[in-house]
């Protein structure tokens, strides 16, 4: 499995390069903290999947990096995606180490 740091994937935003992020927390959570991107809980991927594109950059994100990773697992083996990224530490790393100005929880 393919996986981004926080600090690889803050220069991709930054850079403007095309690049999807695809945060895979529950509503509640996101409602915590987010960095944009589309939202699509773990639990509704299978049925969201072909919305995912597959010919561009695709980050897949959480809490901690655990469930993107399992989300991850499935689209690869089950719907043959080859360009997904697993960010490293979820979003508790991107608070932690690109924006300390969001809330972690």
């Amino acid at each position: 499995m393919k996986s981004i740091t926080v600090q690889e994937l803050d220069a991709k935003l930054k850079s403007n390069n095309p690049i999807v992020v695809i945060d895979v927390r529950e509503g509640w959570e996101r409602d915590i903290v987010h960095i944009n991107g589309k939202h699509i809980p773990m639990g509704d991927i299978a049925e969201h999947a072909n919305e995912i594109p597959k010919d561009q950059d695709v980050v897949i994100h959480c809490k901690s990096g655990k469930r993107s990773a399992s989300v991850i697992g499935f689209l690869e083996t089950q719907h043959a995606f080859e360009n997904l990224y697993n960010l490293e530490g979820g979003i508790l790393a991107w608070v932690s180490e690109i924006d300390s100005s969001l809330e972690a929880y």
